[in-house]
């Protein structure tokens, strides 16, 4: 990613709200970066920001090897906003004193804003609930600091220099729990440190689209296309770019939804007018399944037989189309895959060699990634704004190895064709009920290991368990069970029995994330 003047680095002090802080920022529509905590000036700087925010963590500053704010950062003259951690972590660096408290405060507190003139709660309630997570607690500040707010167990619970344009806030105001935490954000980025709502779709794609055709010219491009959204995104943005140039892939592994093949031609391909070649490949992933059960050795087989296909298709296609071989590979990677994966200061959108999805180190493509900046609702907004189809932009994610990871068991033909018909059900009855874009998504879990004493007409039956496990998500980091109504669970529930005979019994999966996966495997 560029630097454009515009942007706010979001320093993490290994939060896990980190990612939801800079997703907050996102949607004031700024653009926000994510470094750790060990970031130099120097790669902070390369960003040219207009705000530092600094994540909270869960380490006390007290632990032996507790993450460290550089103090320089405070030295550069750009507004910075410290949250739980990074607030104590300022703190200590500007010769405060932080202690450990005998009271921890958890969860909803009330605050009450002690000086009115702060600029941050500006139109704001004096006293008001937010989000808290702390034992210690800022009990002393320089001169040159003031306190803003308290809660019962924080006498300094907000703080203000307006001299050196430092702030910090012993809540999180990025959590829905806090009401009006998006406001106090939104009050520092624009009216604090004069960031401008410019980060909008029609501009990322405006961008995307010149560095595509700057980096492409007249090369030649594949992109691997599997139905999903971050795929069909990235496909629909590079044909914007360069049209013909760009060729897709799809690979018929047999381990797809009901009807996934057709509709990514249909609804897809011809919509959009873009060149598609399909490869079938289902006998070759069920010959190397077969008798694997591991979770881990099923990603990794479907994995290296994913690249074989492509190799053979990209062969094909390339002969087909009269060139040596393609350049380049569009994939569909996102900015929670790039800051997971640890490279989260990585700012290139064209890479030579990368190894993601399993694909290896020595690979001849260079990697185009143009949704490589953004997060999954960013992508949607994207989408529409290129014109593709509501069914496709808003489509529940879809694991890489499909129906196999959602089969607890052995991966064959009649399970996969069990699972694909139970599937096709919930999918459907989603749809009628009209809550399906309201779901982050909605796994179907064959047990085929498994079986269950069921009656159908009148007669003992023994077939296998279906789980439901519908979440809702903002990202898929967490996720909570969907309370979908019981008369739409109950005519799920008798669809799949009545229609698909070898399921005898439907179960609804109740965990939320963390502690368990969205997958079961």
């Amino acid at each position: 990613m560029e630097t454009n003047h515009n942007t706010v680095v979001v320093i993490n002090f290994g939060a896990q709200y980190a990612q939801l802080i800079a997703r907050r920022v996102r949607e004031a529509r700024v653009f926000s970066v994510i470094v750790p905590y060990s970031a130099t000036t120097e790669e902070i700087l390369h960003y040219q920001p207009s705000a530092i925010i600094l994540s909270g963590g869960p380490a006390s500053v007290f632990e032996k090897n507790a993450p460290q704010l550089n103090p320089e950062i405070l030295k550069l003259g750009i507004p910075i906003l410290g949250i739980c951690y990074g607030f104590q972590a300022i703190a200590q660096s500007v010769n405060g004193t932080v202690a450990q408290n005998d009271s921890a405060e958890y969860g909803r507190t009330e605050i009450s804003i002690i000086d009115t003139a702060e600029p941050l709660f500006s139109g704001q309630p004096k006293n008001q609930d937010v989000w808290m997570s702390h034992r210690d607690a800022v009990v002393s500040l320089p001169d040159s600091f003031i306190a803003s707010a308290k809660s019962p167990a924080a006498a300094i619970a907000a703080f203000h220099n307006e001299r050196d344009r430092i702030y910090g806030l012993q809540w999180h105001p990025e959590v829905v729990h806090t009401p009006y935490g998006q406001q106090t954000l939104q009050t520092f980025l624009y009216d604090i440190a004069g960031c401008k709502p410019t980060w909008l779709a029609d501009e990322i794609i405006e961008m995307q689209v010149d560095k595509i055709r700057d980096t492409v010219q007249d090369k030649h491009v594949l992109c691997a296309l599997s139905g999903g959204v971050d795929s069909a995104v990235a496909a629909a943005l590079v044909h914007k770019a360069i049209g013909d140039q760009l060729t897709c892939v799809f690979v018929d592994n047999g381990l797809l939804r009901k009807g996934e093949k057709e509709q990514v031609i249909s609804d897809f391909a011809e919509t959009n007018h873009i060149r598609l070649y399909v490869e079938e490949a289902e006998t070759e992933f069920l010959r190397d399944l077969q008798g694997i059960t591991e979770p881990e050795a099923k990603r990794k087989i479907i994995g290296n037989a994913f690249i074989r296909a492509f190799e053979r298709a990209s062969k094909k296609v390339a002969d087909a189309q009269g060139i040596p071989s393609f350049d380049y590979l569009v994939q569909g990677t996102l900015y929670p895959d790039v800051v997971e994966s640890g490279s989260a200061t990585g700012t290139s959108v064209i890479k030579s060699h990368h190894n993601v999805g399993g694909l290896p180190d020595d690979m001849e493509f260079k990697l185009i990634e143009p949704l490589r900046d953004l997060f999954k609702d960013e992508v949607r907004e994207v989408g529409e704004a290129l014109g593709l189809k509501k069914k496709i932009v808003w489509r529940h994610p879809f694991p890489g190895p499909g129906l196999a990871v959602r089969i607890i068991g052995e991966v064959t033909k009649e399970h996969l064709k069990i699972l694909a018909d139970a599937d096709k059900i919930v999918t459907e009855e989603l749809e009628k009920a009209d809550v399906s874009f309201s779901l982050w998504q909605c796994p179907v879990v064959l047990l085929a290991n498994v079986r269950s004493v069921g009656v159908q007409g009148d007669a003992r039956t023994y077939g296998m368990p279906a789980i439901l496990r519908p979440v809702v998500s903002q990202d898929a980091m967490t996720a909570d069970w969907a309370r979908l109504d019981y008369d739409l669970l109950a005519k799920i529930s008798s669809r799949i029995t009545n229609e698909v005979a070898q399921i005898t019994r439907v179960a609804l999966d109740i965990t939320s994330k963390p502690p368990a996966s969205i997958e079961w495997e």
